[in-house]
């Protein structure tokens, strides 16, 4: 089975590979002296700090064996490369809301990057798919839980 790329800003690849280092340098031994340190308080079996211990370290083992897959999946994209005509990842999008007669901006992202209070918006939610390709001036429809919502774009950067 072929594994999906990741596309990251270097920005994103940087924060998350400072969160893997923390979670291997710091957390890990934590863990395992949390581990220890229940162990010494007696009978396994009836020690319910030491399952909590040991619970604790397989959830942060999978967090760090699904960082290093995304990492290692991941590609960093080239930001002299894109595109300003068109909205595609990484564009600075500038729209009109004539639902609501807003404007709203949002910098489109991969999923690990998404963060909606940052006016980033990962590239799988339904108004990113609805805008990738886009021109300036163009009216798009965009389907959302609420209901259908028109965005004209206004702007494209980087």
């Amino acid at each position: 089975m072929a594994q999906e790329i990741n596309y990251l800003t270097a920005d994103g690849y940087k924060k998350l590979k400072e969160e893997l280092d923390h979670l291997r340098a710091v957390e890990r031994p934590a863990a395992a002296a949390a581990i220890a340190e229940a162990r010494d308080k007696g009978d396994l079996s009836e020690n319910a700090e030491y399952d909590a211990a040991r619970e604790a370290q397989g959830l942060l083992e999978l967090r760090i064996a699904q960082l290093e897959a995304t990492l290692n999946a991941s590609r960093i994209i080239d930001e002299s490369k894109i595109q300003r005509d068109n909205v595609q990842i990484l564009s600075k999008v500038k729209l009109l809301n004539h639902n609501n007669k807003r404007e709203v901006t949002y910098t489109i992202v991969s999923e690990n990057e998404a963060n909606l209070r940052e006016g980033k918006l990962a590239i799988g939610t339904p108004i990113a798919k609805a805008l990738l390709g886009k021109k300036r001036g163009d009216i798009v429809d965009v389907t959302v839980p609420a209901g259908v919502v028109k965005f004209e774009i206004l702007d494209i950067s980087i």
